[in-house]
């Protein structure tokens, strides 16, 4: 961060002009500020102003700092901000891709955006929706990439795994419902498949970080949680986090197909390839990350609301 130059007259006992107060931090244009890491970046107490750009209305306490715009995205041609340097892309890739056009029209000159790696471990799922969703993000990547090489502006894609944030993810947090509702969690087989959930807030943390570290101009970097831990570990850990005891039961994967036939309509987002996928391993390497902008998460040790 730049000092300020000193007034005129006022120098040091060596004589040398003495610097000013810190200027203040530019905001951050964020697009998506109700999205998941959104919603965890709003909740930092330590981080730059933010001009927040959402179709959705902003939560009930907003930080007075902060700046809301309601837009969507989606239909916009323009933004109605002009002279901001610096925007977060939190809302999903293929909504931020084709508004890089707009960002670049209010001087936007480095975005950080995201994607998820769901763009390599649907890509060849059994269930068409989940193989569209993968292509859909591949697209979209490939979209901004272009975008922002054509129009000069430096770019980061940020590729989270598992994202949670208690009480408000669809993934870890469905898996508390459950446990809530029903005092057990059944696994299709053992649920050995390896998986490296990650919090909302490390995403948020990362964003700001990478704005600091030049390397990562120009670059995708896959985003696992701290901990590594089968899918069996992560469902007890949900448990613990309930303050309950584990309740797991492993079934044949067979047999958890036909009862997700009868009971998925309870579970909405869900399908039945979630079954198939408790046994293979979903991880991922941080170590570019590590590299190139100190990337520490947190372990998996989520604690729920009572």
């Amino acid at each position: 961060m730049c000092k300020a130059p000193g007034p005129d007259g006022l120098r040091d006992a060596a004589g040398r002009p003495m610097p000013g107060p810190m200027t203040a931090t530019p905001p951050l244009l964020t697009l998506g500020a109700t999205s998941l890491i959104g919603g965890a970046l709003c909740a930092m107490p330590d981080r730059p102003q933010l001009i927040c750009v959402s179709r959705r209305p902003p939560p009930a306490e907003t930080d007075p700092r902060d700046r809301w715009i309601p837009a969507d995205l989606a239909a916009a041609d323009s933004l109605p901000v002009r002279e901001v340097e610096t925007a977060l892309g939190l809302a999903p890739i293929w909504v931020v891709a084709p508004a890089v056009e707009a960002l670049a029209r209010t001087g936007v000159t480095r975005i950080v955006a995201f994607s998820s790696t769901s763009r390599w471990t649907k890509a060849r799922s059994a269930d068409a929706a989940e193989r569209e969703i993968a292509d859909r993000l591949a697209r979209s990547e490939d979209a901004f990439i272009d975008a922002c090489d054509r129009l000069r502006i430096g770019w980061t894609l940020l590729r989270p795994t598992l994202i949670y944030r208690e009480g408000r993810d669809g993934n870890v947090s469905r898996l508390a419902g459950l446990a809530r509702r029903f005092g057990v969690i059944p696994l299709a087989g053992s649920g050995a498949g390896l998986r490296q959930p990650v919090h909302a807030e490390d995403l948020a943390r990362a964003a700001l970080q990478v704005l600091d570290a030049p390397a990562t101009r120009g670059q995708a970097y896959d985003l696992p949680g701290g901990e590594t831990l089968s899918y069996r570990a992560m469902v007890e850990r949900v448990f613990e986090g309930l303050g309950r005891r584990p309740r797991v039961l492993s079934v044949p994967p067979a047999l958890w197909r036909a009862g997700f036939r009868l009971a998925g309509r309870f579970l909405p987002g869900a399908n039945a390839q979630m079954g198939a996928r408790m046994e293979a391993d979903l991880t991922f390497d941080p170590g570019p990350a590590q590299r190139d902008f100190s990337w520490r998460p947190r372990d998996f040790r989520p604690r729920f609301p009572a």
